[in-house]
C-alpha cells in the first residue's frame, strides 16, 4: 500500500506484514483510522480503515494464511550485538600489520569513528575578497548605496 506522509510529502508503502498488523490493530481497537508513521519524520499519517480494507479485502484468510506460513517456516530472532562482535572492538582487536620491506609503503591510519563524521565546511573567503569589500565600503560616500554603482 503506498502512502505520501502529510508533513514531508515522502512517499513510502506499508508491506504485506504491516498491513495484516495495521487491519489487526483496528479490528481489536475498534478504531476508525491507522496512525502510519512515516520513516523520515516519524511523524504519524492517518490511514482510514475502509482504505486499509479496500487495500486487503479478504484479511482475515490471508492472515490465517501468513500464520499457516510462519508455523510452517518459523524465524529465528536476530541475536542481540555484544562488545566483542561489534565492529569497533573488531577493529581494535585487530593489530596493525608492519611493513616487511624497507622500501614498502607506509600503512594508511584508519579512521576512528569519530574522525570519520565530518563537519560542513564553513564558507571561505579570500583575502583579497575581504579588503576589496572593505574599501568598496569606504568609497561609498554617505547616503549612497552599494546597488547604485
Amino acid at each position: 500500500m503506498n502512502i505520501r506522509c502529510s508533513f514531508c510529502q515522502t512517499p513510502y508503502t506499508l508491506g504485506r506484514v504491516a498491513l495484516l498488523d495495521a487491519l489487526q490493530e483496528v479490528d481489536a481497537k475498534n478504531l476508525t483510522h491507522y496512525d502510519a508513521h512515516c520513516p523520515r519524520c516519524r511523524r504519524a499519517t492517518q490511514i482510514p480503515r475502509q482504505r486499509l480494507e479496500m487495500a486487503m479485502p479478504n484479511w482475515r484468510d490471508e492472515l490465517k494464511e501468513f500464520e499457516a506460513e510462519m508455523k510452517e517456516h518459523p524465524q529465528q530472532e536476530a541475536p542481540l550485538p555484544t562488545e566483542e562482535t561489534s565492529p569497533v572492538a573488531e577493529a581494535a582487536s585487530t593489530p596493525e600489520p608492519s611493513p616487511a620491506k624497507k622500501g614498502a609503503s607506509k600503512p594508511k591510519p584508519t579512521a576512528t569513528p569519530a574522525e570519520s563524521k565530518r563537519k560542513p565546511a564553513a564558507r571561505q573567503t579570500t583575502p583579497s575578497a575581504d579588503t576589496k569589500k572593505s574599501n568598496a565600503r569606504k568609497s561609498a560616500g554617505k547616503g549612497k548605496s552599494q546597488k547604485s554603482k
